[in-house]
């Protein structure tokens, strides 16, 4: 394995040789509240990235990775948002579901799933939100029950039969644009709270599942609700033992939070100078309170990718400690308020559109759509209570 800098000298002359030709055009394509832009292109760029062996870096190389240590898997990611790359269409099942089967999935989970995953032939999403259960993952309603007697196509010869899926989902990022769904579902009657949930591997091309894109104040919708009335899944589709999908689901939520953050914060540095810029080029900075905002974003910005750095001890150990919490917090916050600071800059010329179609611009979708950063991945209330009763030890929330 190469050294951290020989890595990085790799990525980088990679990105530079092929973001070009049919590719160039996707520089800076995608992302949050823009998840609609050249999708079919997008995903063209990370199949190639697939056949060039540039997906899943840091997954063992026995599952299809290159066995990419922390340390370049940051170097990747900062590299790939250096280069402005387009944002990925796989991330879930590359950065979520992928290292939950490393961790607890069986040997026949992962023939199946991961090398689909690797060549981006199979996306993913997430099924854990519920309309009455807002960030409080715990009170799920989505129900599943065993069928012995099932055959449905995900079954495979043998299985034992099917789980059969009942329930809603919400906020379901690019459920759409997927072919599978990893679900917490409640399999024994019953029970409450984290007790007696299960973590389901559940085909969304099927009788019985119901998509329909949810739309935001930004006019696109990467978010969905997802319907599952009496959809089914094989038997042996269930990631760990049944009654035991806290435990995973927990386990993907740290995942969620591990290196990729990097890359993601040179985003946001790419998009903190632009903003510079623009308030030194529309005599903004001539205000002192810009400038003093200015001053924050950039300190808290600073702040965020040393707690970022910090958590990496507890990634590497599989484990992400209280600092994945507290970045989330720090990150979401930010990111909300650099949106508030764009609309300061901008000032009255802000609330409008040029001309026709009268489309938002970058700023205007940046402010609108990092409304939801602090509510979506656990809100910051929610990140508060778990900081507060499980990192602290204070007394838990009164909850009816």
């Amino acid at each position: 394995m190469s050294s951290v800098e020989e890595f990085r000298t790799e990525i980088r002359g990679w990105l530079a040789a092929n973001l070009t030709g049919a590719f160039a055009g996707l520089r800076g394509r995608g992302g949050p509240g823009r998840e609609h832009e050249a999708f079919a292109e997008r995903l063209a760029w990370e199949r190639h990235m697939a056949a060039e062996g540039w997906t899943c870096v840091g997954w063992p190389e026995e599952h299809g990775g290159r066995g990419a240590t922390i340390e370049q898997q940051v170097a990747f990611h900062e590299e790939y948002a250096l280069a402005d790359a387009p944002a990925r269409v796989n991330h879930i099942g590359e950065q979520l579901l992928g290292p939950t089967l490393v961790a607890f999935g069986t040997p026949e989970q992962r023939a199946r799933f991961l090398p689909p995953i690797v060549a981006v032939e199979e996306l993913w999403c997430q099924g854990y939100s519920e309309p009455d259960a807002g960030s409080d993952l715990a009170n799920v309603r989505t129900r599943a029950v065993r069928d012995e007697g099932g055959t449905s196509r995900s079954s495979g010869a043998g299985s034992g039969g099917d789980w059969v899926v009942t329930g809603q989902k919400i906020w379901t990022s690019l459920a759409h644009d997927a072919q599978w769904c990893f679900v917490v579902a409640r399999t024994e009657a019953g029970s409450t709270r984290h007790a007696g949930l299960s973590y389901l591997l559940v085909p969304l091309d099927q009788p019985g599942v119901e998509i329909r894109p949810i739309r935001q104040l930004t006019g696109t919708s990467e978010f969905n609700e997802v319907f599952f009335d009496g959809a089914r899944t094989g038997a042996a589709n269930i990631v760990g033992e049944p009654g035991d999908g806290w435990r995973v689901a927990m386990a993907t939520l740290g995942f969620e939070r591990g290196v990729s953050t990097l890359g993601q914060q040179v985003g946001f540095r790419r998009e903190l100078e632009t903003l510079i810029d623009l308030a030194r080029r529309s005599g903004a900075a001539d205000d002192p309170l810009i400038r003093d905002r200015l001053a924050r974003a950039w300190t808290g910005l600073e702040t965020i990718r040393f707690n970022a750095l910090r958590m990496l001890d507890g990634v590497a150990a599989g484990a992400p400690g209280p600092e994945a919490s507290i970045g989330k917090i720090f990150w979401a916050t930010w990111h909300r308020e650099l949106g508030e600071l764009a609309m300061a800059v901008l000032g009255a010329g802000g609330m409008t559109a040029p001309e026709a179609p009268y489309e938002l611009d970058y700023w205007q979708r940046l402010f609108l759509f990092s409304r939801s950063d602090t509510i979506y991945a656990g809100s910051n209330e929610i990140q508060r209570n778990i900081i507060a009763e499980r990192v602290l030890g204070l007394p838990k929330e009164i909850r009816p």
